[in-house]
């Protein structure tokens, strides 16, 4: 996805702080911390993963679908590989 570039270090960082998110479940678990609170932890991992499957998708979008510059058969493969993540995504 050479258009990540631009966003590259964007990207990063929110990946980082949803592998940061990860590591304080793994912790609360470990330290036997109370369900609701894991809970509520998890529940920010999950709007996080969603938030960047968002941006991606959006970002995929943007430069493999709807791009003036694209020839149709490059619009039909970005987006086939789309709908492949997007299904996948979904199990």
């Amino acid at each position: 996805m050479s258009h990540t570039s631009s966003s590259h270090d964007h990207l990063l960082a929110r990946v980082r702080r949803i592998a940061g998110q990860v590591g304080a479940i793994e912790r609360a678990i470990t330290d036997n911390a109370g369900c609701a609170a894991i809970l509520h932890q998890v529940a920010g991992v999950r709007g996080a993963v969603l938030g960047l499957m968002d941006e991606l998708v959006e970002d995929h979008m943007r430069e493999h679908v709807v791009a003036p510059a694209l020839t149709d058969a490059e619009r039909a493969q970005g987006a086939d590989e789309l709908l492949a993540a997007i299904r996948r995504y979904a199990k």
